[in-house]
């Protein structure tokens, strides 16, 4: 394992799109182009599937050093309203594209801090939403909660609005782990809001746990592991720390690099983790994402309906995704387009009437191709060019980027599919670079990926 853990830890994208962000055009993007991809997208799929919302909530009261996300430090908390008002004025520029009202299958708040709005705002915001749309029958609506300022009027309130899948960020409960990344969260907090949430009736309760953090050793894991199975999550993500100052400046400069474990032990931790959950009944399903039998992602991932998109794995598809606030991205299926990340230039541009992307791209059929089979992989551990629309000119290129793979065992190939072995799952984004032809053609100039292990 170590010799393919030093041949295989390269610099790769997390596949949450392909074509992947660097290769999104800024300069040449063409709005109505985005405009004709969401009209096609809706009318294609609104009436039979619904549609999706990402919405970006920035703000956050604190730095986490961690965090590679977006977001706007403050304590000023007048700033919930103006923000609110502004992702429902960008909500209605969507809503005048549409032929008839949307169907709102999935919605999810991201951050930042979700909850760092108050709950009184967060209603204004999720029932500002509904009343331009109507509820689909089979909905899922999530949120990511802070376990440190999530009460329990958020969660009722959210509750009462429809929602039923609340995340935690976690991390790590070592206090020195917790110091080093600027996230003090006692273990009293995360078991509060759990069972907040479980007595209010949310039925999926998800805790979001990283490996690979500044002096984080094995026991960590261990202590992490045990509190955390104390509290019995329905599922957890279990992720690799990506570490990527070259983008995010000062925010991840809260300790030095030499503070990180190295690949190998990362690895280990990872191993070691993912066995003690194992052990606790959890099924490693996708990339890095665990879940108990009787969860919903669970079961989408066993009769293959589980998707990926920016919101990560989802228990169902839905063609059209819309991003809302700043920096969001939004997917048609046929194009992406990402908002602008400027809190102050999204605000000003939503004022004028301007939807507020500011680079995407719009999906060629090589493209359309591409993704299909990175979905798969992403999300099935397998996938198959036997179908002509699956089929693509330059096929010879990628099997022979997988041969190397299939000599030390991680794929297996046929003569029009491939699957992902058991030894192969810690290598799944390399796998899916093999099919990564923008890659193979020009790599990035700058450093744009985290390390793959």
């Amino acid at each position: 394992m170590n010799n393919l853990i030093q041949k295989y830890n390269v610099q790769g994208p997390r596949y949450t799109s392909y074509p992947t962000v660097p290769y999104w055009d800024v300069n040449t993007f063409s709005g109505s182009a985005w405009k004709q991809t969401v009209r096609r997208s809706f009318e294609e799929s609104n009436e039979n599937e619904g549609i999706s919302l990402y919405i970006h909530l920035p703000y956050c009261e604190s730095m986490c050093t961690f965090c590679g996300c977006h977001k706007r430090i403050t304590k000023r908390h007048e700033v919930e309203i103006p923000y609110v008002k502004s992702v429902l004025k960008e909500w209605q520029l969507y809503c005048d594209l549409f032929p008839s009202k949307p169907k709102i299958k999935e919605l999810h708040l991201g951050g930042g801090t979700p909850t760092f709005f108050s709950p009184e705002h967060l209603n204004m915001l999720i029932r500002g939403i509904l009343r331009r749309g109507e509820i689909a029958e089979d909905c899922e609506f999530s949120f990511e909660g802070h376990p440190n300022n999530t009460t329990r009027e958020h969660l009722q309130t959210l509750y009462d609005l429809g929602f039923r899948r609340v995340s935690y960020g976690v991390q790590d409960y070592s206090i020195k782990v917790q110091r080093a990344i600027s996230r003090i969260q006692p273990f009293e907090n995360v078991k509060k809001v759990t069972e907040w949430s479980r007595e209010i009736g949310y039925t999926s309760v998800g805790h979001d746990l990283i490996f690979g953090l500044p002096h984080q050793r094995m026991e960590d894991i261990e202590e992490t592991m045990a509190r955390t199975m104390a509290l019995r999550p329905d599922r957890l993500a279990f992720y690799s720390y990506a570490h990527v100052p070259w983008m995010k400046g000062n925010g991840q400069r809260g300790f030095k690099d030499e503070d990180l474990p190295s690949a190998e032990e990362k690895r280990k931790q990872y191993e070691y983790g993912k066995k003690l959950l194992t052990e606790a009944g959890y099924y490693e399903i996708g990339m890095d994402h665990f879940a108990l039998k009787s969860d919903g992602l669970y079961r989408s991932f066993t009769e293959k309906r589980m998707h990926r998109n920016f919101m990560g794995y989802t228990a169902s598809r839905t063609q059209l995704m819309i991003g809302l606030g700043a920096s969001s991205i939004g997917d048609s299926w046929y194009g992406f387009a990402q908002n602008v990340k400027s809190i102050e230039e999204y605000q000003h541009l939503v004022e004028d009437g301007i939807i507020p992307i500011y680079r995407g791209h719009i999906l060629n059929r090589e493209d359309l191709v591409i993704r299909r089979h990175i979905l798969n992989l992403m999300c099935r551990l397998e996938t198959s060019w036997e179908e002509d629309q699956l089929k693509f000119d330059d096929l010879d290129l990628v099997l022979d980027h997988l041969e190397e793979m299939k000599i030390d065992g991680l794929v297996d190939t046929k003569a029009s599919s491939l699957s992902v072995t058991e030894a192969g799952r810690p290598f799944i984004r390399n796998v899916c670079m093999a099919f990564d032809l923008l890659l193979h053609r020009k790599a990035p100039e700058k450093r744009v990926f985290s390390m793959t292990i």
